[in-house]
């Protein structure tokens, strides 16, 4: 298994664990900005202490940080807030289902996007693993009921999807950029830039609209701090394996996620298995175990 696969699956089971502590806090007394906010705060010092430790334990020089690094950081960032935001806002949708469909467009679109910006081309066979886990994914997915597919909430999801690969292809720019030869310094450093610039941005998003919600956030430290922590885990995860691989491919690895989250539901919650989703987690599967050894 090459290195970057083990990232993106460790970056996806962090990932899984997250966002279920993160729904009880967006249930709670935050905000969804807020809680995503969390995630920044509380993630941003840690990460940058590790990062640097890591740097001095390594004794490898500092990264000459270029024009260049700083846009596709930036960029990244930002764009992974609006994705976020999408996200959020599908969820008061009644079409919700029609929009998170066009919002897992999010691997074909970031290959669009890898191919334009960084000319981060896919193999055939990498193409082909790809269309198929879009297929399983979609069986894993609640089927619309009735209505057109074309309405606010599938533009809503294909925004978010592309603001997704907006988001992967910059970081993966960024750390192509950083070069030290060591994914996870290149990784970690390239994470902890990124996490104190939305800090600071969506921080004084809600200094300015929703101002009482900063203080309920300091406050829930407790709570928070945990979705600091995973967040820590996945997004090193992810940006580590950025540094080596198509940002494509790494996305399409990270399905395992949805793999996760059903299993997730069948041994904690006793949820019911379908037909459907059995089919959906084996065309899933294959993807993934095509993408991570035939690509």
């Amino acid at each position: 298994m090459e290195l970057w696969v083990l990232f993106a699956i460790i970056a996806a089971s962090a990932q899984t664990v997250r966002f279920a502590v993160q729904k009880v806090l967006a249930g709670g007394d935050l905000s969804p900005a807020a809680a995503t906010w969390a995630r920044f705060l509380f993630s941003a010092p840690l990460v940058a202490v590790l990062a640097l430790s890591y740097a001095l334990w390594t004794g490898l020089p500092a990264p000459d940080l270029t024009v260049a690094f700083w846009v596709y950081a930036l960029t990244g960032g930002i764009t992974q807030i609006l994705a976020t935001i999408c996200t959020v806002t599908l969820f008061k949708l009644r079409a919700f289902a029609v929009g998170i469909t066009f919002k897992k467009t999010e691997v074909m679109l970031t290959a669009l996007a890898g191919l334009v910006i960084l000319g981060d081309a896919v193999s055939v066979a990498g193409a082909l693993a790809i269309v198929a886990g879009f297929g399983g994914v979609l069986m894993l997915s609640d089927p619309p009921e009735g209505g057109s597919l074309i309405n606010r909430a599938s533009g809503i999801g294909l925004a978010s999807g592309v603001f997704f690969a907006l988001s992967a292809v910059s970081y993966r720019g960024a750390t192509l950029e950083m070069a030290t030869g060591d994914p996870l310094l290149t990784g970690g450093l390239t994470l902890a830039v990124v996490t104190h610039w939305q800090t600071v941005a969506l921080g004084l998003w809600l200094a300015v609209f929703q101002p009482v919600q900063i203080g309920r956030t300091l406050r829930a430290w407790r709570r928070t701090a945990l979705v600091g922590l995973f967040s820590l885990i996945g997004s090193w995860g992810w940006f580590a394996a950025f540094s080596l691989a198509n940002a494509a491919y790494v996305f399409a690895v990270g399905q395992v996620e949805l793999i996760l989250s059903l299993m997730v539901g069948w041994l904690a919650f006793r949820e019911r298995v379908t037909l459907r989703e059995l089919l959906g987690i084996a065309i899933l599967t294959v993807s993934i175990l095509g993408v991570a050894f035939w690509s």
